[in-house]
């Protein structure tokens, strides 16, 4: 069987990106074979598809670490075919072939059976960065985290992660607070439930105080760098951070008192390598009590065949939201 696929290459030392024409033979090892119906594209699929960062780990690989659709064929009796699953992180789209295909072959233990009530288009409009979002909720609240607690504020909140993360902390009952560099968003951050809106120019990132005046019961921080050390700097006594993103920078200039004296915690959220149990857990919740309720706000389908018009817009931050990609009816 023949199938289009988006394949990432490289030629003469360059990252070389574009639709191919595969057969399933190709396709890598794995017990389960899945029609792709959607896709979702991320800013890690931008770099990799681009080479603008090291993402792809072997050449060549099918781009697209998202992907929901129904199982084709399967050799393990935990899925039969005609089941409608998703498969997110491990090593879909970096170093096993990926979602931009019509069709995927993947390890029977990185595939989630699709929960009651969600579409194989609604999980991709979750994608990666509605699963972060709600593995670091999950997380926070295992930490104490309450909407009694106090304001939760959300950075880098026009994107994917951020976006969705207002979505459902709104939704659980959290006032949440969004910080945006782009003040041409607050109404659409309004609308997708913050209660109040902060512009991240008006942080002056070069005069962090060891402790500031308390403010956030939680964070979700998708930049890291001297927002996070600012982050620290303002939560309240058992405050709670989730660290999920990089897009100020990787360093951390802070010091230990937060941590120290008024109990911070510092989340690390890793949504490739969280375990099957938790990830099935999580997918569940947002199907259910984590549902967005404003899911056409944020988010944009596209065709297939559009899919490399996009990259360029993630590189450079013109993105809201999240893009979905319909890959086969």
């Amino acid at each position: 069987m023949t199938f289009k696929a988006y394949l990432i290459n490289q030629e003469d030392g360059k990252v070389v990106s574009r639709f191919a024409d595969m057969d399933e033979a190709q396709l890598d090892a794995g017990e389960v074979t899945i029609r792709v119906a959607y896709s979702g594209v991320n800013y890690k699929d931008a770099l990799a598809a681009t080479g603008a960062g090291r993402i792809v780990r072997r050449f060549p690989c099918i781009g697209g670490i998202d992907l929901a659709g129904s199982v084709v064929a399967s050799s393990d009796t935990r899925f039969a075919a005609g089941d409608a699953v998703l498969a997110t992180s491990y090593d879909i789209g970096v170093a096993h072939h990926g979602g931009f295909a019509e069709l995927a072959r993947i390890p029977a233990d990185w595939v989630v059976k699709l929960p009651a009530g969600m579409t194989a288009e609604e999980a991709m409009a979750y994608g990666t960065a509605g699963f972060t979002a709600a593995l670091g909720v999950v997380r926070m609240e295992a930490n104490g985290l309450q909407p009694g607690n106090g304001p939760v504020i959300v950075t880098g909140a026009s994107g994917g992660v951020g976006s969705l993360a207002i979505e459902i902390l709104a939704g659980l009952g959290y006032r949440v607070v969004a910080l945006t560099g782009k003040e041409s968003e607050t109404d659409y951050l309004q609308r997708i439930g913050a209660s109040e809106v902060m512009i991240r120019q008006s942080l002056d990132l070069g005069k962090i105080k060891p402790l500031d005046r308390a403010t956030w019961a939680g964070a979700v921080d998708n930049l890291g760098s001297g927002v996070l050390a600012w982050l620290a700097s303002t939560m309240k006594i058992g405050g709670t951070v989730a660290s999920i993103g990089l897009a100020a920078g990787t360093d951390l200039n802070t010091t230990v008192m937060p941590f120290i004296l008024r109990g911070v915690s510092l989340l690390g959220i890793d949504s490739v390598n969280c375990p099957m149990p938790q990830r099935a857990e999580v997918w569940r919740r947002l199907a259910t009590d984590m549902r967005p309720r404003h899911l056409d706000l944020m988010t944009r389908t596209m065709a297939f065949a559009d899919l490399p018009t996009v990259f360029d817009d993630f590189l450079k931050s013109r993105i809201r939201g999240r893009i979905v990609v319909k890959i086969s009816a």
